[in-house]
């Protein structure tokens, strides 16, 4: 008998996940490991972001191979993490052939998770390493695990009023048998709504949530001690269809749409959003029919982030409310 089917983005050939975990610190790491380079673009419409190689995936950059994807919490500190990611890759002869060296291309984005639990557990090289060493082709774990670790959502009024979140993610399949997954870290300053647009996570006053766009439009913003200094919501789309650099930028900017349906508000000043779409395939599919499918790949994943989170650092999650 075969086993429950992966209905998360390792199902996609050639790619593996590996996380780290650090439930004490409340911090972690998840590093997106290709067996062969994928060819990626990003969609960078968060004011706050926080990276390492991401300029790999500009449209003016010449360079168009990614042999890896790091999602770090630990903010600025814990973008040096993926230095573990590119060691790994190397002692594997994985890069991008420059004659003298092979340079792996790992492009690193970090949420802020410091004012979680505890502001001294960063991600290091050799936590990111043994992530390498661990990734699997298996199911994605999902919930308060890797970069999800330390994720909250509706921070108005500081962590201490936000819900627990995660990292989930998801698969759906298209025409031709076309396969798109996402892996998404919920971490806005906005609260998450369901898909009929209740709250599900997010900002709270006392033991019910206080709706984060009704406070601000009331006059609201940002004034009670405690509020965090950033947020973050990361995805990473992959797919098994043919594009070039420029179809993988089109692509994840429809997958933001997905999170801009269930983050309210989204994109504020406040968070670094970040939505990265990488491919390595031959099918070819209309790119309208992929970038649905990729909205829809994201929303399903920031679901599963919420629904798969449990308690943790003195916060409730999700199911504390049904």
């Amino acid at each position: 008998m075969s086993g429950p089917r992966n209905k998360t983005i390792t199902a996609i050939n050639g790619v593996r996940v590996g996380h780290y975990t650090d439930s004490e610190g409340g911090t972690g790491l998840t590093v997106v490991l290709f067996d062969e380079p994928f060819v990626g673009a990003a969609d960078i419409s968060g004011m706050a972001t926080s990276t390492r190689q991401i300029d790999s995936l500009s449209l003016l950059h010449p360079g168009s191979m990614v042999h890896a994807v790091c999602f770090t919490g630990g903010s600025a500190f814990g973008l040096g993490a993926a230095t573990g990611v590119s060691k790994y890759l190397e002692e594997n002869g994985v890069g991008l052939d420059m004659y003298v060296a092979r340079i792996p291309v790992v492009p690193t984005v970090a949420i802020y998770d410091l004012s979680f639990m505890s502001s001294s557990a960063r991600p290091g090289v050799s936590n990111a390493y043994g992530a390498c060493v661990a990734a699997s082709s298996g199911p994605v774990e999902q919930g308060c695990i890797g970069a999800g670790t330390g994720a909250t959502a509706g921070k108005l009024r500081g962590v201490l009023g936000a819900t627990k979140t995660g990292l989930g993610s998801d698969l759906v399949e298209g025409m031709n048998g076309v396969k798109v997954g996402a892996i998404v870290v919920a971490n806005p300053f906005g609260d998450i709504l369901d898909r009929g647009g209740m709250i599900i996570a997010g900002a709270r006053d006392g033991n019910r949530f206080l709706d984060t766009m009704n406070a601000i439009r009331s006059g609201e913003v940002r004034k009670h001690a405690g509020s965090p200094g950033g947020n973050t919501t990361l995805c990473l789309i992959a797919t098994d269809a043919y594009l070039d650099k420029v179809g993988c930028k089109q692509v994840a900017r429809m997958a933001s749409v997905g999170l801009a349906r269930h983050i309210s508000p989204y994109n504020t000043p406040f968070d670094g959003d970040v939505v990265l779409c990488l491919s390595r395939g031959t099918i070819k599919v209309d790119i309208l029919h992929l970038g649905v499918l990729a909205s829809l790949a994201a929303e399903n994943a920031l679901m599963n982030a919420v629904q798969m989170a449990r308690s943790m650092g003195g916060l409730p999650c999700s199911k504390d409310f049904q």
